[in-house]
Parts: C-alpha cells; structure tokens; sequence
C-alpha cells in the first residue's frame, strides 16, 4: 500500500513538471509572438504619416545628452584599467610597444561597444521601461487614444529610433575617450608622446576593426529601445509593475546586447 502511495505521489510529480514545463514553454513562445507583433507594428507605424519630429528630437536630446557623462567616465576609467592591466604581460614579452594598438584594437571591436551599450540599457532602457509602465499605469497612454492620439507612434516610435540613432554616437565618443585613457595610462609609467602613442594607435586599426563594431551598436540600440518599450507599453496596472517594468528592460535589454554580439560576431567571422 506504501509503495503504491510512493508510486502515485512520483507519477503526480512528474505530471506537474511536465505541466509546469508546457506553461513556460506555451509563454515563451506567446510572448516571442507578442515582441514580434510590436516590432512589425513598429515598422508599420515608421512609415507612415504624422511624423513626430519634435518629440524625435525632445527624445534624442534626453537620451544622448543625459547618458554622456556616465557613459565618458566609465569610458576613461575603461581604457586606463585595461592599459595598466596589459601593461605588465607585454613588459614580460617585450612587446610593450604594443600596448596603445592592442589597447585601441580591443576597445573599437568589442570592449567599447558592448560595454557602452550595457551602461545604456541600464540607464536609458530602465528610464524607457518605468516612464512608459507609470504613464500605463496613470492610464495616460488610454487618455491619448481617447483624445484621437496615435500612443504608439508618440511614445515607442520616437523612443526606439532615439534609442537607435544616439548610441552609436555614445559609442563613438566612449571610444576616443577610452584611447585618450589608455594614453594616459601608459604615461604613469612612461613618456610617451601624444603623436607617437596615436600613430601607433591608427597603424594597427583597420576599417574591418571599426565598420562591423559601428554598424552593431545600432542593433544594439535598436534592441534596448525595443525591449524597453515594450515591456513598459505592455506592463501590468499598479505599482509594482513600473518596478518590474524597469527590472524586465535591464535584463533583457543587457541579454539581448550579448545575443546581438554573438550574432554579429559570426557574422563578421565569415568575412575575416
């Protein structure tokens, strides 16, 4: 009798696994075909008239503008870490002398970009998803449509193309600065000239070093826009969504920066 009881309380078991597995897999997939619905309706919305060209704007200057200081420091400290971090093992090789390209090489291909693209989705990506969760929540997006507003073009397309147009640019200075940091490093243990530490710099630097690094920081913004307004567009009513909503843009805007690098790292690969 025991034994049946045991036998009958594994096979409950492992039908609640199985239906707890089908219930996770049944919303990843709901929730794929959701993300997939906003984005055509993204493109949709894209193209056609009005064009929100004042809140574009209001938008790009908010995000790029706010963004800039966090993500220069962080650059700077980013160069001079990793100069001081390589110096010592090419010093053992006796390969000091490139220190500046490797340091330049490294931060244009992969370290800039994704690092920057991380700062942003935490400050820019959280912003997009608990600013649009609280205007869900004050039923402000519902006041908007009554009013014969579009929401979706005043809110999520503005924020998206902001996003996607103002972290390339954030990329591009988050690079020179971190070269400028790495210059600076080296000038603790050594003098080396401006001139000389930048020629070393752009002898090694290639265009297929640069172009692929500059072309993905715009599917990495596209994608921390992306998330960050759907889940704040999407969030639950109350209070405790806004915070979920900012939670949910962070994780899955940072997971989605490394899927998209991984992509675009094979893809580059294939033509190297």
């Amino acid at each position: 009798m025991h034994g049946k009881m045991k036998q009958l309380s594994t096979t409950d078991h492992i039908k609640s696994l199985r239906g707890r597995g089908s219930a996770v897999l049944k919303g990843f997939f709901m929730a794929v075909s959701q993300l997939t619905d906003f984005v055509l309706r993204f493109f949709k919305e894209l193209f056609k008239p009005p064009y929100e060209f004042s809140e574009f704007a209001k938008q790009s200057y908010l995000i790029g503008n706010k963004s800039f200081l966090l993500v220069a420091i962080t650059a700077f400290i980013m160069g001079l870490v990793l100069t001081i971090q390589s110096r010592p093992v090419l010093v053992e090789f006796g390969a000091e002398s490139w220190l500046p390209s490797m340091v330049a090489v490294s931060i244009v291909r992969e370290i800039g970009p994704v690092i920057t693209a991380l700062i942003f989705a935490g400050k820019v990506g959280s912003g997009i998803g608990a600013e649009l969760a609280s205007m869900r929540v004050t039923e402000q997006i519902d006041a908007m449509e009554v009013s014969g507003i579009n929401p979706f073009k005043y809110i999520v397309v503005t924020r998206i193309l902001s996003t996607t147009l103002m972290l390339p640019l954030l990329v591009i200075f988050a690079d020179a600065i971190a070269i400028y940091g790495s210059y600076f490093g080296v000038n603790l243990k050594e003098s080396v000239s401006f001139h000389l530490f930048f020629l070393q710099v752009f002898q090694k630097l290639d265009f297929t070093d640069v172009f692929p690094a500059f072309i993905k920081t715009f599917f990495f913004g596209f994608s921390i826009g992306l998330i960050g307004c759907y889940i704040g567009y999407n969030a639950n009513t109350g209070t405790e969504g806004v915070g979920k909503a900012a939670n949910s843009a962070v994780v899955f805007g940072s997971l989605m920066v490394f899927l998209v690098d991984m992509i675009a790292v094979q893809i580059t690969s294939l033509f190297t």
